[in-house]
């Protein structure tokens, strides 16, 4: 007969909803049953499989074992805040290197129970490192759709409480939801969960919460994506880079993703005699964030204005506004900012 593991394995799987994960557990239990010389249960088992109606686990990327979209109910309402992703990861405007990684993670996902089957996992604990405004938020939001998945990102204000104890309690809440349902879920802004232990701002709680965390990242088992990204690498915490199965480093935009940006940006606009040398050289320190807003400002004085079409002066008019407000020193070249601790090569 079954073992206790695989009959847990039948029930988890069945609770989730998830189709592939069910049949997987019963064909391994016809396989047992088979070893064992029970031929004829095994054959039962599988004929009962086999005549199932199947539910495709990622059909043209819409049906999937998530959370059905509903919003979070009792503790995790304050917990964890519900987006519907609408950006897919072709939007992005992406390095290729960035590009290739990225639709690595969509693919392993996608043949999760394939990969389960072989003994092996997919990455499903991504550490986005770099400087703000340069995607990894997006990335997040453009996984989950390309995935069919909701996103659940994480309330960073609500999860910390001024009482002992209370913070870790919190967060073993949110990895019972990512363990019982699957989704995406974003630790935003991660640096001020893994601070680094033993950094002058460091306190016990915030130790013992860093602790937990690691302890249930380490534990994870169910079929969740979890995305941290950070703006911080060299504030988090040695032990977290061992944890996460890949660790993507952005970088401020070349100038060939810049112009991607604007194109796109600007895709609706009559932009003749747009000069782009002018336009880049200006935006050099600009992140994509701040790029797509300079674009933005730009359309919005020409409607203002009534002008008939964008020009390079009302473009510039935008971008040094924007450059000036981040007050950010030039860069030598792309690539050339790193970060204090380089995380290890994955």
């Amino acid at each position: 007969m079954a073992t206790a593991r695989q009959i847990l394995e039948l029930l988890k799987s069945h609770v989730a909803g998830d189709d592939e994960r069910f049949r997987t557990a019963a064909l391994q239990v016809a396989a047992n049953e088979a070893r064992k010389g029970h031929d004829d249960l095994a054959k039962q088992i599988q004929e009962l499989i086999s005549k199932a109606p199947r539910i495709a686990q990622f059909p043209s990327q819409t049906k999937t074992n998530s959370i059905n979209f509903a919003r979070p109910q009792g503790e995790l309402a304050g917990l964890l805040e519900l987006i519907q992703p609408t950006v897919a990861l072709q939007q992005l405007v992406l390095s290729p290197d960035l590009s290739r990684r990225l639709k690595r993670v969509v693919k392993e996902q996608q043949q999760f129970n394939k990969l389960r089957e072989h003994g092996l996992r997919p990455r499903q604990r991504l550490l986005l490192l770099g400087p703000p405004g340069c995607g990894k938020t997006m990335t997040a939001h453009a996984l989950a759709h390309e995935l069919g998945l909701p996103l659940f990102v994480l309330r960073l204000d609500a999860l910390f409480t001024k009482f002992l104890g209370e913070t870790a309690s919190k967060l073993r809440i949110v990895f019972d939801a990512i363990e019982s349902h699957r989704a995406v879920f974003l630790f935003d802004e991660f640096d001020s969960l893994g601070l680094s232990r033993g950094a002058q701002s460091d306190v016990a709680e915030m130790r013992r919460v860093l602790n937990s965390f690691l302890v249930f990242l380490e534990g994870m088992r169910g079929h969740s994506l979890i995305i941290a990204a950070s703006n911080h690498p060299e504030s988090l915490d040695d032990a977290l880079f061992r944890r996460f199965d890949d660790i993507i480093e952005y970088t401020l935009p070349s100038q060939d993703e810049l112009k991607a940006v604007f194109e796109q940006r600007l895709a609706n606009e009559m932009r003749s005699a747009i000069n782009w040398k002018k336009i880049l050289d200006a935006s050099a320190t600009l992140n994509l964030a701040e790029a797509v807003r300079a674009a933005d400002d730009a359309v919005k004085e020409r409607l203002i204005e009534q002008k008939p079409k964008l020009t390079t002066a009302l473009l510039l008019k935008a971008i040094d506004e924007r450059v000036k407000r981040t007050k950010r020193k030039p860069i030598e070249s792309h690539g050339a900012r790193r970060t204090k601790k380089a995380p290890p090569t994955r």
